[in-house]
């Protein structure tokens, strides 16, 4: 299988980088994203099919331990899901003992997720890799680089730009 490089001919031989040779597409940052992805993302689903689990899972857990007490409906709107493909996913996280729900105070239909000991042990065990990763990173851009990759990211979510 040919492994991808990022291709950069650049002003020494006075052509336009290869990354932009295509119609103004931008293959090699397209291709960056996709090695950085797979990278950043094979730790967990290790972890994660060890139980059976795979990253929709893994996004739940994050989001719920992220937020204790959030809803079913907040869950639905963050991860911009509908109901339907939430349903599986969070009755096996609560089958597994790793989320619970509760009632909600004052309406009884709504429902507050949380995570337990187990399931905030598994969030942890899934983000340490993550953050290892991203810290070797930030490290080699120097001090304000992560403030510059936090808002290139912010700027890519859908709605942003």
């Amino acid at each position: 299988m040919r492994h991808a490089q990022a291709k950069t001919s650049g002003s020494d031989t006075g052509t336009k980088p290869a990354s932009l040779e295509r119609a103004g597409l931008d293959y090699e940052l397209i291709e960056l994203f996709f090695f950085a992805y797979r990278d950043f993302t094979s730790d967990p689903d290790v972890i994660l099919e060890k139980r059976g689990f795979g990253r929709a899972h893994h996004r739940v857990l994050h989001f719920v331990d992220r937020e204790p007490g959030m809803t079913v409906a907040d869950l639905l709107e963050t991860l911009k899901i509908t109901k339907q493909s939430l349903a599986r996913v969070l009755k096996q996280l609560i089958d597994g003992g790793y989320i619970h729900q509760v009632a909600g105070p004052e309406d009884r239909r709504q429902r507050m997720l949380y995570t337990t000991h187990e399931g905030k042990a598994l969030a942890k065990a899934l983000a340490e890799p993550q953050s290892k990763r991203i810290a070797d990173a930030l490290a080699k851009l120097g001090p304000e680089g992560r403030d510059t990759v936090r808002r290139f990211l912010a700027s890519m979510k859908t709605g942003s730009v």
